[in-house]
C-alpha cells in the first residue's frame, strides 16, 4: 500500500486474536447466545424506560409511528454494519478494528477517543439515576453527603460486579431484564380492556406545540448503540454465528419492549401531553392497575439501570483492552484480573472517569455525548464502505446482501439524521466536543511518541486479512 506504515512486527490480527481467544477459552467462559442479546438489549434500551417524552413531544400517533418506523431507518443499518464486520473481524475492540483496518492507526485512535468519552461519560448517568429512585424509598439519599456517598457506593459494587466475570454480567443482564420487563407484561395485559384505539391517532392536544428535537433526540437515544456490543467479539462463543442471531433477536425484543407498552399506555388513558415525560409509566401503572404495579415500575426501572451500567462498562472496558491489542494503548491498559481474566485495568479506567464526571454538573457534556457519538457513527459508517472496497474478495461470516450501491443508499439515511443532530447541537456542545475531539488526536501523537522511543511498552503488530497487501 502506499501509505507510509508504523514500525511494528509484522504479526497477523487474526493469528493473535485466534491465540487470545484460545486463551480465554481456558481461563475464562465465554458468552453465548442468550447473555449476548441481553447485554446488546441493555446496550440499546434497557426497557420502555425513557421513551415518553416522544408522546410529550409529538403526541402518539407520531410516537407509535416514531417507534415503528426509525428502526428501519436507523437501527436496522446500524445492525446490519456491526453484524458484518463484528463477524470479519472477531476481536475485542470492534469499531475501533473496523476503522483501524480501513483508514489506518490514527483513524482507529480517533474512533476509540470518540466512542469511548461516549460511553464513559453515558456510564456517570446511571447510578445518579439509581439514586434517584432509591430516594423516594429512603429519602436520606436526597442530598447531601448521604447522596454523594450513595453514587460512590454504587458504582463501586457495580464496578465490581463487571469485574468478576463478562459471564456473569451476561446471565445478570437476562435476570435483570426478564424481570424488569414483567410489570410491562402487567400493564399491557391490564389494559387491554381499556384501550381505546382512536386515541392512538392523535396528534396531540390543541394549542401543544411540537417539539421535534426533543423527539428524534428521543428516538435516537431509545434505538442507537447497536455497535457497542461489538467491542465484546473476542469473548463470544462462536462469534461469527452468535453475533448476527444476537442482533436480530435483540432488535425483535427492543421493538417489542418499546411498542407494546407504548400502545397500551396511549390507548387506555386520556392523553395529557405535558404529563408525557421520563417516568410516567409508573404513573400510567397506577392509573389503569393500581399502587402496586407502579412500585412494580419503579424498582424494574432500577434494575434497569444497573443492566445498562453493566452493559456500557463492559463496552468500555473491552474497547480499552482492543486498543491495547492494536498497539493503541500501552501494553499496561490490557492488563486482565488474574481471578477472573477481565479487564482490571479497562473497568479500573472506566469507572474512574465515571465517578468523576457523576460529582460534576454535567448537562452539556451529556449533550457532547450525542454529538461524539454522531461523529463516531459517521466514521464506522465509511469504514463499513471502504472496507467493501478495499477488500472486496474477504471472507465475511455474514454479509449485508447488497452492492456497492445499495450500501451506500443504506448508509447515507441514518448518515444525514447523525449530521441534523449535529448541525442542531448548541455553541457550548461544538466547543466540548470540538476540546474533546483535540484531546483524542493529542492522545494519539503523544502515544506514538511514547511508543517511538521506547517509553512504554506496547503490543506490537499488524492487522492483516485475507487478499490484503502489506508493504
Amino acid at each position: 500500500m502506499g501509505q507510509e506504515q508504523e514500525t511494528i512486527s509484522q504479526v497477523p490480527f487474526l493469528e493473535d486474536q485466534q491465540q487470545q481467544q484460545s486463551t480465554i477459552t481456558v481461563t475464562s467462559k465465554k458468552l453465548s447466545l442468550l447473555p449476548l442479546i441481553f447485554l446488546i438489549y441493555f446496550e440499546v434500551a434497557g426497557g420502555p424506560y425513557g421513551e415518553e417524552p416522544a408522546v410529550g413531544a409529538a403526541g402518539p400517533l407520531f410516537a407509535i409511528l416514531g417507534f415503528l418506523i426509525f428502526p428501519f431507518i436507523w437501527s436496522i443499518p446500524e445492525a446490519l454494519v456491526t453484524a458484518e464486520l463484528a463477524t470479519t473481524f472477531p476481536g475485542n475492540g470492534g469499531y475501533v478494528i473496523w476503522a483501524h483496518h480501513a483508514f489506518g492507526p490514527f483513524w482507529g485512535s480517533l474512533m476509540g477517543s470518540w466512542k469511548f468519552l461516549s460511553g464513559v461519560i453515558n456510564l456517570a448517568s446511571y447510578p445518579i439515576l439509581c439514586i434517584d429512585y432509591l430516594k423516594l424509598v429512603f429519602p436520606i439519599f436526597a442530598s447531601g453527603f448521604s447522596h454523594y456517598l450513595a453514587i460512590f457506593v454504587v458504582t463501586l459494587v457495580l464496578s465490581f460486579l463487571n469485574y468478576t466475570g463478562l459471564a456473569i454480567v451476561g446471565y445478570t443482564a437476562v435476570t435483570l431484564g426478564v424481570v424488569s420487563l414483567i410489570p410491562f407484561l402487567f400493564l399491557t395485559v391490564i389494559a387491554i380492556p381499556k384501550i381505546d384505539s382512536i386515541r392512538w391517532i392523535s396528534l396531540g392536544q390543541n394549542g401543544v406545540p411540537k417539539n421535534w428535537r426533543l423527539f428524534f433526540n428521543t428516538l435516537f437515544w431509545n434505538l442507537n448503540f447497536w455497535d457497542n456490543a461489538s467491542t465484546l467479539a473476542g469473548e463470544v462463543e462462536q462469534p461469527q454465528r452468535t453475533f448476527p442471531k444476537a442482533l436480530f433477536s435483540a432488535g425483535l425484543l427492543t421493538c417489542v419492549a418499546y411498542l407494546l407498552p407504548l400502545l397500551a399506555a396511549t390507548g387506555a388513558i386520556p392523553l395529557d401531553q405535558q404529563n408525557w415525560v421520563d417516568g410516567y409509566f409508573a404513573e400510567v401503572a397506577e392509573i389503569i392497575a393500581g399502587k402496586w404495579l407502579k412500585i412494580c415500575i419503579e424498582i424494574g426501572a432500577c434494575l434497569s439501570i444497573i443492566g445498562l451500567y453493566e452493559a456500557q462498562l463492559s463496552n468500555c472496558a473491552y474497547q480499552i483492552l482492543g486498543m491495547t491489542n492494536l498497539g493503541l494503548l500501552p501494553k499496561v491498559f490490557g492488563s486482565r484480573s488474574s481471578w477472573f481474566h477481565t479487564p482490571w485495568v479497562g473497568i479500573f479506567i472506566s469507572t474512574l472517569i465515571a465517578l468523576t464526571v457523576s460529582y460534576m454538573d454535567f448537562t452539556n457534556i451529556i449533550s457532547c455525548v450525542n454529538f461524539l457519538y454522531s461523529l463516531g457513527m459517521l466514521l464506522e459508517f465509511a469504514s463499513f464502505l471502504w472496507l467493501r472496497k478495499k477488500l472486496p474478495a474477504t471472507k465475511r461470516p455474514f454479509r449485508v446482501p447488497m452492492e456497492m450501491l445499495g450500501l451506500i443508499f443504506m448508509c447515507i439515511i441514518p448518515s444525514g439524521f447523525l449530521v441534523y443532530v449535529m448541525v442542531v447541537a448548541t455553541k457550548m456542545v461544538c466547543f466540548v466536543s470540538a476540546l474533546l475531539t483535540f484531546f483524542g488526536i493529542f492522545l494519539y501523537f503523544f502515544i506514538k511518541l511514547c511508543r517511538s522511543n521506547k517509553w512504554l511498552e506496547f503490543k506490537n503488530f499488524e492487522e492483516k486479512l485475507d487478499n490484503e497487501d502489506v508493504n
